[in-house]
């Protein structure tokens, strides 16, 4: 594992995307989707205390069943920059991480990876700094275009920057808004949005994030009472 370094402004911080970025491997497919493990990531913050809390929740991706589940709680020691905010996240999901009994196999973020501007979101700099496959399966599609997707589950168009596909605009449940899945790191797109349609089984969103969304809340709430 890279150690991370936090910056000491936004400048220092691109200049760390600009040089991590050079090692995403982006030539690898990633593990055949419903095998092995998927890990869904996510944080809470308190911002007036400025706590922030990660969880880490392991599953086996053919069956969704929980594995094992960590969370780590910290300090938010850089401010919030549009396109910077890994380096608000990272240094708790990664404790969250490394406390993990088990291997995570594929890591799924509540983020980006490639559809970022710098192409370099949270799920690139995670993948890098732990040299695991890493994808981001977002809510929003940040500031890129896309044509809306199909009606029924499975359905995808892509995200695009100008003429570059930077991600995947996936229905994921029939009729409802696509999430947007991009490639973080040793993972191919056509993978990421296969292990995405399998993780989100029953809901809009996998059910990695769903699990580690509301561990990270129930944890935040415990420690901020």
């Amino acid at each position: 594992m890279t150690t991370f370094r936090t910056p000491a402004d936004a400048a220092e911080a691109r200049a760390i995307q600009d040089t991590l970025r050079a090692r995403v491997v982006l030539d690898e497919p990633g593990p055949p989707p419903g095998t092995g493990r998927a890990t869904g990531v996510d944080v809470a913050y308190d911002d007036e205390r400025d706590v922030v809390v990660a969880a880490a929740v392991v599953l086996d991706a053919a069956t969704l069943d929980v594995v094992a589940e960590t969370t780590a709680v910290g300090r938010v020691t850089f401010p919030y920059v549009p396109g910077l905010l890994a380096f608000r996240e990272i240094p708790t999901v990664l404790a969250a991480l490394e406390a993990l009994p088990v291997d995570p196999g594929l890591v799924v973020c509540d983020g980006y990876g490639r559809a970022h501007p710098r192409r370099f979101g949270l799920a690139s700099h995670l993948g890098v700094l732990t040299g695991l496959p890493v994808i981001g399966v977002a809510k929003n599609p940040f500031t890129f275009t896309y044509e809306q997707p199909g009606p029924r589950r499975g359905d995808s168009s892509p995200l695009l920057d100008g003429d570059e596909e930077v991600g995947r605009a996936l229905r994921t449940q029939d009729g409802t808004k696509p999430v947007y899945v991009s490639v973080g790191h040793r993972t191919g797109l056509d993978n990421a949005c296969a292990h995405t349609l399998l993780l989100a089984r029953d809901f809009r969103q996998p059910e990695t994030t769903r699990r580690a969304d509301a561990l990270c809340r129930q944890v935040l709430r415990e420690a901020t009472a």
